[in-house]
């Protein structure tokens, strides 16, 4: 079961990465092009979000694999279930769809449950 869940704490990690990334490294007017909902939110809560995004995929992952702070893993997977939580109320209100942050929210919730549960 360890690896399963170090298998999906994988996948999502690096979705998070991406997507943070890409917020934090684009301009935010080509982000904005991409991603309607980018324009309710100013520049800098734009490279904040992208920055969160990237912190959390790395506490999930980096503590558990290096064995220091293993106690953090499921709290950034808990954290990254919360920014979904906020970012599917923002899509609601927007009149958009809010399935994908719904769904990363979902695993991202998961792996916080399985780490505390199997590791």
């Amino acid at each position: 079961m360890i690896i399963a869940l170090w298998v999906v704490t994988g996948i999502l990690a690096v979705m998070f990465v991406a997507a943070g990334s890409m917020k934090v490294v684009k301009p935010y007017a080509e982000v904005r092009g991409k991603m309607e909902w980018v324009e309710t939110v100013s520049p800098p809560q734009l490279k904040g979000i992208g920055a969160l995004e990237v912190l959390g995929a790395l506490g999930m992952v980096l503590p558990a694999a290096t064995g220091i702070a293993p106690w953090l893993t499921p709290i950034a997977a808990f954290a990254l279930f919360g920014m979904m939580v906020v970012a599917a109320v923002l899509h609601v209100r927007r009149k958009e769809s809010a399935t994908p942050s719904v769904v990363l929210g979902i695993i991202a919730l998961v792996v916080g449950i399985g780490w505390l549960v199997f590791a």
